[in-house]
């Protein structure tokens, strides 16, 4: 998939992954190729600076844990976290009914 379809979205995408969950770094890229039958395979380059960002706007919580005998950073949606993925959800739904409305070959 490429890059610049990404744009955007990839708060919503990290936001997704840890509804209802707590997961390390590395197990949110997985998560995230996984639940897009590998399509998405992200960088840790692209995916730390954006917890971090989220961390800093409110939207995630993190802390220090023991996962698999190693100490890991986790990270867990917040309310306003919560709150940013219902809006994300909200706007995404609305934006594939437009652009599929508008892509959808005439009869």
């Amino acid at each position: 998939m490429k890059a610049d379809t990404l744009r955007g979205h990839l708060d919503a995408l990290l936001l997704a992954v840890l509804d209802g969950r707590k997961l390390h770094g590395y197990a949110i890229i997985e998560a995230l190729s996984l639940r897009s039958d590998g399509a998405l395979d992200l960088p840790t380059g692209t995916v730390y600076p954006a917890l971090r960002r989220l961390e800093r706007a409110g939207y995630l919580a993190s802390e220090w844990d023991v996962v698999s005998g190693r100490k890991r950073r986790t990270y867990r949606l917040t309310r306003p976290g919560q709150q940013a993925l219902a809006a994300e959800r909200a706007e995404w739904r609305e934006f594939t009914t437009v652009i599929g409305g508008v892509l959808r070959a005439e009869a």
